[in-house]
């Protein structure tokens, strides 16, 4: 039984028309006549700008023409929630309002897909680049997100040159656990594939040019891999590049970091007596006893403060960064992270970087900048060579703690786990870490992985967040 009102039809099949288009030329680029016709009287029909349709029409162009739009796309693909007034209404007009809201959505909803997804081929320009890497925010936008929460970049809060007009995620944001793994590798690998077809080389050496590049993490992979091959202006836009995108990350982690105190409360050490450190609830209870009913007055004989002095004994943090190709996210991530970690108060930061060799970064571990373009991006792996540099710098191993980043896809299997599993016995917080990306993605060897659960050190894998708290825990 077709349950359908008469005018249910015509927007059912004005909703077929703009997915019909959509899925024609995500998988064949040549314009359908017919269905190019048919989707842009839909779209003038419903009164939505026929540059919705336009293939080299960024989001970003639409809503500064539009600007009443900006809030439909922010949430666009989040589902609805449940809403008891349309239930109680009549039911074919609610069915009539939803079905004609359903063309509107579809004609959007399709922008954003096309803008994202269907790249093209050949060479690709920094202004390209640079509004993909917009529209892609839009995107995440549409899907409750912060624009950056999908890709492996920046994280909540990092820009992609999305248009201010809004402020993204204007209807509860999703459950991202499910969400992310399925759609941020896929926005990873479209951007890298766009980075790879761009000319860089060249886009660099032109100052106008480079200066439209929005920093991402596929971007910074790029100019890490090539640092050896510039020189001159388009050195100097690359280092321009990668100190912006740095700047960004850390801002975003130093939020997440926020101001963790270090070391535990010393109370051999009295409270020093200044208003500050009144304790005053603890005061009024202590003195109750002193109340007079009569006289409604609380007659307080003595002042109680908090102790806020910490023990000095200072804690050791020692990063370990696998450099190998497939690591490139967390050695950003993590560089970036132990800086921020570096600058807190009693706490003693050491960083190593290895692939088949190792080096110590600890003397830039101030400067995730300068600890960048000293590393070698690519290679093999065999983490040998950086525990032979990591054990030496325990030296109180209660009080230290090694974060180990990798895949752990090593050639020295056995040797290498009988080395942690040594600093683990001897009394060292041992952080095994699979991935630390703002995607939450990446592989385990499963061999390593096991052997760290039997050990009681289950390997972190995912968003970044989940290590910040491991240390922060560690460190309080």
């Amino acid at each position: 039984m077709n349950d359908r009102t008469p005018e249910a039809a015509p927007d059912d099949n004005r909703r077929q028309v703009l997915y019909w288009r959509l899925l024609a030329r995500l998988f064949d680029p040549e314009e359908q006549a017919a269905l190019e016709s048919a989707s842009l009287a839909v779209v003038e029909d419903i009164a939505l700008p026929p540059a919705l349709l336009d293939p080299q029409a960024s989001v970003d162009s639409i809503v500064q023409r539009h600007p009443e739009l900006a809030a439909e796309f922010d949430g666009l693909m989040v589902p609805e929630a449940e809403n008891s007034e349309a239930e109680n209404s009549e039911a074919e007009d609610a069915d009539t309002r939803d079905r004609a809201a359903e063309v509107r959505r579809a004609a959007l909803v399709s922008k954003v897909l096309l803008n994202v997804f269907a790249t093209g081929t050949g060479a690709v320009s920094a202004g390209q680049l640079s509004r993909w890497q917009s529209d892609a925010g839009w995107l995440e936008r549409a899907l409750g997100c912060a624009p950056g929460d999908l890709r492996g970049g920046r994280g909540a809060g990092g820009g992609t040159g999305v248009s201010p007009t809004g402020t993204g995620g204007n209807r509860a944001t999703p459950d991202l656990s499910r969400l992310i793994p399925a759609i941020g590798p896929e926005l990873g690998a479209l951007e890298g594939d766009l980075v790879r077809r761009m000319h860089l080389r060249e886009v660099l050496a032109d100052p106008k040019l480079a200066a439209r590049l929005t920093p991402s993490m596929s971007l910074i992979e790029q100019l890490l891999r090539d640092k050896n091959n510039l020189s001159g202006v388009a050195l100097a836009n690359a280092k321009s590049l990668i100190r912006r995108f740095v700047d960004e990350v850390a801002e975003v982690l130093r939020t997440q970091v926020e101001k963790a105190t270090v070391g535990a409360i010393d109370r051999s050490i009295p409270p020093k007596r200044v208003f500050r450190n009144l304790d005053l609830d603890r005061t009024i209870w202590k003195n109750l006893t002193n109340y007079s009913p009569e006289e409604e007055r609380l007659y307080v004989d003595r002042l109680y403060y908090r102790h806020t002095a910490r023990k000095t004994t200072p804690q050791r943090l020692i990063v370990v960064v696998d450099q190998s190709g497939s690591m490139v996210d967390s050695m950003v991530n993590c560089t970036i992270l132990a800086s921020i970690f570096a600058g807190l108060p009693k706490v003693d930061v050491h960083l190593i970087a290895y692939d088949t060799r190792a080096v110590d970064l600890t003397p830039w571990v101030h400067d995730p900048f300068e600890t960048l373009l000293r590393t070698q991006l690519g290679g093999g792996t065999d983490g040998t060579v950086a525990m032979a540099l990591a054990q030496p710098k325990v030296a109180e191993p209660r009080n230290t703690v090694v974060v180990w980043i990798s895949d752990f896809y090593e050639w020295q299997q056995q040797p290498l786990f009988d080395s942690m599993a040594g600093l683990h016995r001897s009394g060292v917080k041992f952080i095994p870490v699979g991935s630390v990306t703002s995607s939450g993605r990446g592989s385990v060897n499963p061999w390593f992985r096991e052997r760290f659960k039997d050990q009681g050190t289950p390997v972190i894998s995912g968003h970044i967040r989940k290590l910040v708290q491991e240390l922060k825990t560690f460190l309080a």
